[in-house]
C-alpha cells in the first residue's frame, strides 16, 4: 500500500544523506542534469516494481513518468528479466562479433513496422540520431537538416539549438530566438540546421524555397514527446512526405519515444505514412539501454566501405543483454494483447482525471495517445510548441508537485506526458481521483 502523507526532502533523512554525498562526487549531485529537482525534490530510488517505485525514505510512488517511457510492460518484468539472465549467464554480454539475435531482433521489429528494410542498433535515443542522420547526408550527398519545434532529438551539438520558448515575449516577437540549449555548444554547430514550427505550411514552402537543394532530411517526432503530445495533423505529416519526395529529401521520423508504444507499427501505423529512415529507442527494452535506426534498404546501405560509404558502429553496439531485452519485449508486444491494456488503463486515467479538472472548473484537454498523453490547461489542444506557452503551466506544475507529495509520480512540467505500462492496469483509480482531487484543491488555494 502506498505512503499518501505530505513528504518533502526535509523530512527525508536518508534522502538527504545520499544528496549530500553525491554533491561531493557528481555536479549537482546526479548522473543526469534532468533528475537534480532541487534540494528539496531531487528523488533517490531504492526499488522499482510493476508501476511502482520506492525512494530512499521508502515512500512508495505509483510511477506516471516511467524513466521518461522505456518502460512499456512494468519495471522488473519477469519475462524480460529471465531471457536477459540466461543471455548474461549463457552467452556473456558482448564479444564484438556478431551474434543470432541480431537479426532475430530485427526481423522482430520488421514484422511490426512495414517502413523498416533493414536496421542497425546503437545504445540509446541520442545514437540513434546521429546514426540516421549522417546516413540521410550520406544516401542524399546534402547539409542541412530541418527540425520541428518542440521536438528533442537527442543531446548532441547540432540537436541542442532550440527555439527558445520559455523566454519569447508572443506580444513583441514574431518568432522565438533560436538558442543553444547550455553552455559549450559551438555556433558552428548550427550552421545546417533549419527549424520550423508544427503544423505550419507556410514555413516549410519557406525553407524549401531558400535552401532546398541542400535539404538532406526532415526530422520529426510526429507526436512531441516533450511537448505534452502535441501531436502533427494528417495534413502536415501528408504534406512533409510530399514534400520531401517531390524535392529528393528524406523524412526521418523520431520515434525514439512513440515507437513500440503507441501502436506495433508506432506513429507511422496511427498515419498510415512511411518515413525513409526512423529511429527507436526506449520501449523496445522495457528499460534495458537499447535502441535502433532504420528504414528504406537503399538509404541504409549508404553504411559502407564503399567510396563515400557511411560509417557507423559502437563497442556496444548490439551487446546480448539489449539486444535479449529488446527481442523479449518486442515479442510480448507483438503476440499479446499487451496493448489493449495499456490503452484502456491511459483511458480509464484521463477519465478520473478529466472529473477531477472538471469539478474544480479547470478548462483541460489531453493530447495524444492513451498510452503517452499530454494534459494542457486551457481551452484548446495546442497546435504547436508555441501555443503551449498559452496553457496554465504555472497551475500544472504545482498540481504534479502536490500529487508527488503524496506518492503519483510524473514530470511536473507538462511538456512531458504521462507515460503508461501495463501493470498500470492494477492500480487504485478511487485512490488516484482522491489524491488528485487533493492536489488540485490545494493548487487552487495557493493562488489566492
Amino acid at each position: 500500500m502506498m505512503k499518501t502523507d505530505t513528504m518533502s526532502n526535509a523530512n527525508k533523512p536518508a534522502t538527504n544523506a545520499l544528496l549530500k554525498q553525491a554533491h561531493n562526487n557528481m555536479p549537482l549531485g546526479v548522473a543526469d542534469s534532468y533528475r537534480y529537482w532541487g534540494e528539496e525534490n531531487t528523488v533517490f530510488v531504492k526499488s522499482s516494481l510493476g508501476c511502482t517505485i520506492t525512494d530512499a525514505d521508502d515512500q512508495q510512488f505509483i510511477d506516471f513518468r516511467l524513466a521518461y517511457g522505456p518502460i512499456i510492460l512494468g519495471y522488473r518484468d519477469s519475462r524480460i528479466d529471465q531471457q536477459v539472465v540466461a543471455a548474461i549467464t549463457e552467452r556473456g554480454t558482448i564479444s564484438g562479433f556478431s551474434t543470432d539475435l541480431d537479426s532475430q531482433v530485427v526481423e522482430l521489429i520488421k514484422q511490426m513496422c512495414p517502413n523498416i528494410e533493414k536496421v542497425r542498433f546503437a545504445n540509446s535515443g541520442t545514437e540513434a540520431v546521429i546514426g540516421a542522420v549522417r546516413t540521410a547526408r550520406g544516401f542524399t550527398g546534402r547539409n542541412k537538416i530541418v527540425v520541428v519545434e518542440g521536438g528533442f532529438h537527442g543531446l548532441y551539438d547540432e540537436m541542442m539549438w532550440k527555439s527558445d520558448v520559455d523566454n519569447w515575449d508572443s506580444e513583441t516577437e514574431a518568432a522565438p530566438k533560436i538558442a543553444a540549449f547550455g553552455g559549450g555548444i559551438p555556433e558552428a554547430s548550427r550552421e545546417h540546421l533549419e527549424t520550423v514550427p508544427l503544423n505550419d505550411f507556410a514555413a516549410i514552402d519557406e525553407v524549401f524555397a531558400r535552401v532546398g537543394d541542400d535539404i538532406a532530411a526532415i526530422v520529426i517526432e510526429p507526436i512531441l514527446g516533450n511537448c505534452g503530445s502535441i501531436a502533427s495533423t494528417q495534413e502536415y505529416m501528408q504534406k512533409l512526405r510530399d514534400i520531401c519526395d517531390a524535392n529528393g529529401t528524406l523524412l526521418i521520423m523520431d520515434e525514439v519515444k512513440t515507437g513500440f508504444r503507441v501502436a506495433k507499427g508506432g506513429a507511422q501505423e496511427l498515419y498510415g505514412i512511411h518515413a525513409d529512415l526512423t529511429t527507436y529507442a526506449k520501449a523496445m527494452g522495457n528499460g534495458y539501454p537499447v535502441a535502433a535506426f532504420g528504414g528504406r534498404k537503399e538509404v541504409m546501405d549508404v553504411i559502407s566501405f564503399g567510396k563515400n560509404g557511411v560509417t557507423h558502429g559502437g563497442t556496444y553496439t548490439a551487446n546480448m543483454i539489449a539486444l535479449s531485452a529488446a527481442k523479449a519485449t518486442l515479442t510480448i508486444l507483438n503476440e499479446t494483447n499487451a496493448y489493449d491494456t495499456i490503452n484502456k488503463a491511459g483511458v480509464d486515467i484521463q477519465r478520473v482525471l478529466s472529473r477531477v479538472f472538471t469539478k474544480h472548473g479547470i478548462e483541460h484537454r489531453f493530447a495524444g495517445p492513451d498510452a503517452m498523453f499530454g494534459i494542457h490547461f486551457g481551452s484548446q489542444v495546442p497546435h504547436n510548441y508555441r501555443d503551449w506557452k498559452k496553457t496554465d503551466s504555472d497551475l500544472y506544475t504545482e498540481f504534479a508537485h502536490n500529487l508527488i507529495k503524496s506518492g503519483i509520480m510524473l514530470e511536473p512540467d507538462s511538456r512531458e506526458p504521462w507515460f503508461i505500462c501495463e501493470s498500470h492496469k492494477d492500480i487504485d483509480l478511487a485512490k488516484l481521483e482522491e489524491i488528485a482531487d487533493a492536489a488540485m484543491a490545494k493548487a487552487i488555494a495557493g493562488r489566492k
